[in-house]
């Protein structure tokens, strides 16, 4: 049996604009939620990096990219708000009507994140796109 080979520098993967943008956004939220230094330097890292190969593909980012980018960074900043609550229920052993709404504000948000994402790579011309499949739960009226 082989041993697995260890990576030691960065892995690259392809993935779509939109997703590189939702991460580069993700980690602009790490950079002000969490406190511990060396959790702060990693993220900063990563942050540096994802940004500089972001654009380097991109170059000049349009307004309307910024605008999608700014409404992408607001619903992740509402997950991770939402998740820290949903965190707090579980620690309190709370699982009634509050954890409920926080639970179903989980997907109905993830998929506006969805439509950011995918807007952004419509905008951006991306050949990489994210597809998502899930049951439609909107309730349909007569």
């Amino acid at each position: 049996m082989s041993t697995p080979k260890v990576a030691t520098t960065e892995f690259f993967a392809p993935v779509s604009i939109g997703e590189a943008v939702d991460k580069i956004t993700i980690l602009r939220i790490k950079q002000v939620e969490i406190r511990d230094d060396l959790k702060l330097a990693n993220v900063n890292k990563e942050l540096s990096a994802l940004q500089a190969i972001y654009l380097k593909h991109v170059g000049t980012i349009p307004e309307a990219v910024e605008a999608l980018t700014e409404k992408l960074q607001s619903v992740n900043q509402k997950l991770w708000v939402i998740e820290d609550d949903l965190r707090n229920c579980e620690r309190n052993q709370d699982f009634g009507p509050n954890f409920v709404e926080l639970a179903r504000s989980v997907y109905f948000t993830n998929d506006e994140r969805a439509k950011l994402k995918r807007e952004i790579n419509v905008a951006l011309g991306s050949e990489l796109v994210e597809e998502k499949s899930y049951a439609d739960y909107r309730v349909t009226r007569a």
